[in-house]
């Protein structure tokens, strides 16, 4: 393995040869130079891992050095060395993205110190990362192998993730691949956990019984509206609790998060059934018995949540709240431009509603665009790519005008994804739907020891369209395919994004509650 290399940059340089020969005989080689002009020449014709730069030299300054330094190498990390301790000097070298700031005199060791922060950082949080998980590792093992209830359940999904975020900036394939292991044992367990559970929640006969979508609102968000304060509830399409972490720092600049909780999408784990259930507070059967004109069936063409609108204001109007509310769908750039020049006006409300599309087809046209495919081709590029998306989009400024007119903010979403790579055959009629983790259809055939079912779709509390109606979910990371052409449908939809099923991913889901800064 190469020595780090250093360029040391001071106008006394000779007066530091026994901090020079410290740092050769700790294995760095080092390289110097007595004013920032030779220095940019030297960084333009050679690479160096980092740079110890004095800021008060003749000529041209650390400071100024330092702005060109980041022109020609913008991520060198960059060590200030200085003999004043003025705060304005600080800050200049601070905004300009130092990487350490050290005061003379400074002693070898310090110097040291600082090289193996900046040098050797990822190399030591990596090491300390996978021996943690290690740890947790036998702990998790352990709690999958115990009964778990609903809320112990969250917190298992919240460790995974946490480390999975943690462990991916380290690098390191192979214990990302011990952590891939146990995620998938862990879906497996889960899996079994809602097909013991899910119909007992749904009729009200389990104690443990969780939040789902159609009683999230109800439980988390009605009760600030009853102290008279304003409400903007987000709705980003297809939010997984990964990509919520991946945002908060973003987020943080402008909110606190007060709350960071979990509830549980119903099934299907798709925008038709959750989010109907989400802004209705009802389950999809009790939709279409009392609001039979704002339910949309399988069948219908076209968007099936049309009637999000209406079926917020008939649930607020049960809960009798008469509080003046409006409701928003954000599908592309120009509804969101608009949106952001209107905010003013929609702020008069006392409840806002807004969805947000975007990952949601980020994660449709993953699936149908090779360009798409190649940007996201893992989930940490997933993830990547929508909070590049967030930075950018007029999200962002919705969020800054919020915090700064002090506006008590929720967000949340209908369901989460699964990366899919295990086919499972199905057979249906030409009227089963194409959703890759769900079927519903009449004459399903399928083993029932590859997927979990509702033949009376009552049981679900799940409408139907004909006597002989059923749904059917995809467990884990399994899809439906047909036998006929199953290789080229397999290919093809293998490795993508896809929800509607039963897995953590898709049915443990974020809801947050933050306070303006």
């Amino acid at each position: 393995m190469s020595k780090v290399k250093i360029l040391w940059v001071d106008d006394e340089i000779d007066h530091l040869r026994s901090h020079i020969l410290f740092l050769e005989q700790k294995g760095y080689e080092v390289e110097t130079s007595n004013n920032g002009t030779e220095a940019l020449d030297l960084i333009r014709e050679s690479i160096f891992d980092i740079i110890l730069l004095d800021e008060n030299m003749p000529g041209i300054s650390g400071l100024e050095t330092l702005s060109e330094i980041k022109k020609i190498r913008p991520s060198l990390p960059v060590v200030m060395i200085t003999k004043s301790e003025e705060e304005s000097i600080m800050e200049d070298a601070i905004g300009s993205k130092i990487s350490d700031y050290l005061i003379k005199p400074v002693n070898p060791n310090q110097i040291l110190l600082s090289l193996k922060k900046n040098l050797d950082h990822r190399k030591l949080v990596t090491e300390k990362s996978t021996l943690d998980y290690q740890k947790e590792f036998r702990s998790i093992s352990m709690d999958l192998n115990n009964p778990l209830d609903s809320s112990e359940w969250i917190e298992v999904y919240k460790k995974l993730t946490r480390w999975e975020l943690e462990l991916e900036q380290a690098k390191d394939e192979g214990i990302m691949e011990v952590l891939k292991m146990q995620k998938d044992e862990a879906n497996q367990v889960f899996t079994k956990f809602i097909e013991n559970n899910y119909k007992e929640w749904l009729q009200g006969e389990s104690e443990e019984k969780p939040i789902q979508s159609h009683t999230i609102l109800k439980k988390k968000l009605i009760p600030h509206l009853q102290k008279g304060q304003k409400a903007f509830l987000l709705v980003i399409d297809n939010l997984r609790y990964d990509q919520w972490k991946a945002m908060q720092p973003i987020i943080e600049e402008f909110y606190r998060v007060e709350k960071d909780e979990m509830y549980y999408s119903i099934l299907p784990s798709t925008t038709q059934y959750a989010r109907n259930a989400l802004f209705a507070g009802l389950m999809p059967l009790d939709i279409k018995r009392k609001y039979p004109k704002l339910w949309l069936n399988e069948s219908h063409e076209g968007t099936k949540n049309k009637y999000e609108g209406e079926l917020l204001g008939e649930f607020l109007k049960r809960l009798q709240k008469d509080v003046k509310y409006s409701y928003h769908k954000i599908l592309n750039l120009n509804a969101g431009k608009k949106f952001v020049e209107n905010l003013s006006n929609i702020n008069k409300n006392d409840f806002t509603a807004v969805v947000y599309n975007f990952v949601d087809m980020i994660s449709h046209a993953r699936t149908d665009m090779e360009i798409i495919r190649e940007l996201a081709e893992d989930e940490a590029a997933y993830r990547s790519l929508m909070v590049s998306w967030f930075e950018h989009s007029s999200l962002m400024d919705v969020i800054r005008y919020l915090s700064a007119k002090k506006i008590k903010l929720f967000i949340t979403t209908d369901h989460g994804s699964i990366r899919v790579h295990n086919p499972v055959k199905i057979i249906g009629d030409r009227e089963t739907n194409t959703n890759l983790r769900y079927k519903f259809g009449k004459n399903l055939n399928y083993d029932p020891k590859e997927a979990f079912g509702f033949k009376n779709p009552e049981d679900g509390f799940l409408p139907r369209e004909n006597v002989s109606t059923s749904y059917v979910f995809a467990r884990k990371a399994d899809f439906f395919a047909y036998p006929n052409n199953f290789y080229h449908y397999v290919n093809f939809y293998k490795n993508t994004f896809q929800h509607g099923g039963v897995s953590m991913e898709e049915m443990m889901i974020p809801f947050v509650t933050l306070s303006p800064r």
